[in-house]
């Protein structure tokens, strides 16, 4: 199923769909372990950082080759590609989705280069997001630049992207104090465009919170932070006053605590409750 026709079938049915960051091969097979076992679908992202890290082609295989290996239903997506260069390069590699991030740009100018890469996609049947407002990225300030309605309505038709990453109240990275999600405001943005609604900063967010919004019209929702802390948390509790030099033995822990953990979060977004009453 095409990753467009997924969301939209989730979106109608007031469930979400887990997009988890993966940067080596020990973090996709923590991932690709948990969506086997809970049989779910997943969207595995990769950032620049990440492609910088591993090399797009190696990256792309090897997300290719771990979903075949476990079985798992699943797409390849680029997670805040901040050039339209990147974003050709991803797809040229054969991304089913791409993100193009023009959420520090004029209006205008997040319009115009949101449209180029809606365009450049349709050759390659690529799903494309975009974002809107101000979701703070690491080392940012958490407050200000909430989606106004309005403008989220005339973004999508403007540009006739497929999904919109907005900010309601989340982060990228962790919080000193949890945040509070602005959900009328999200039930404002979702009654005047068709566009899948993405959560970015879901890490440190509670699991009734992140269900209230899908129950009310967030579907796509992003898993990142919480991946790279517990692999590393559990890997210097391991390290610790540890001599072992072999990381096959090593790794495998740290592997397994991400698939507890995704697990919990694929729970969540399952979203079976009636939980849209939280404000």
């Amino acid at each position: 199923m095409k990753l467009k026709q997924r969301l939209q079938e989730f979106t109608r049915n007031k469930r979400g769909l887990l997009a988890t960051n993966f940067y080596n091969l020990e973090t996709l097979q923590g991932v690709l372990a948990a969506a086997k076992e809970m049989q779910e679908p997943i969207i595995l992202q990769l950032t620049q950082s990440s492609i910088d890290y591993m090399g797009l082609e190696t990256a792309v295989k090897l997300g290719r080759s771990g979903l075949e290996q476990f079985g798992v239903d699943g797409h390849i997506h680029l997670d805040h590609g901040g050039s339209i260069e990147l974003v050709q390069r991803c797809l040229d590699a054969g991304f089913d989705s791409v993100m193009i991030d023009g959420s520090e740009l004029p209006f205008g100018e997040n319009i115009k280069i949101t449209k180029e890469v809606v365009e450049r996609a349709k050759a390659y049947g690529a799903h494309v997001e975009a974002e809107l407002g101000f979701v703070a990225k690491l080392g940012q300030d958490h407050g200000g630049g909430f989606t106004q309605p309005g403008e989220a309505k005339t973004f999508v038709e403007e540009t006739g992207v497929d999904a919109l990453a907005i900010a309601i109240g989340t982060a990228h990275g962790f919080y000193k104090e949890e945040p509070k999600l602005k959900l009328d405001l999200l039930d404002e943005i979702a009654a005047v465009t068709p566009a899948t609604l993405v959560l970015h900063g879901s890490s440190g967010v509670s699991h009734e919170q992140v269900q209230a919004a899908i129950s009310r019209g967030i579907c796509k929702v992003n898993l990142a932070t919480e991946i790279k802390n517990i692999f590393m948390k559990t890997l210097q509790k391991e390290l610790r006053d540890n001599e072992e030099i072999d990381l096959r033995k090593v790794f495998p822990k740290a592997t397994a605590q991400i698939t507890g953990l995704v697990k919990e979060k694929l729970t969540m977004v399952k979203n079976n409750s009636d939980v849209a009453t939280v404000h």
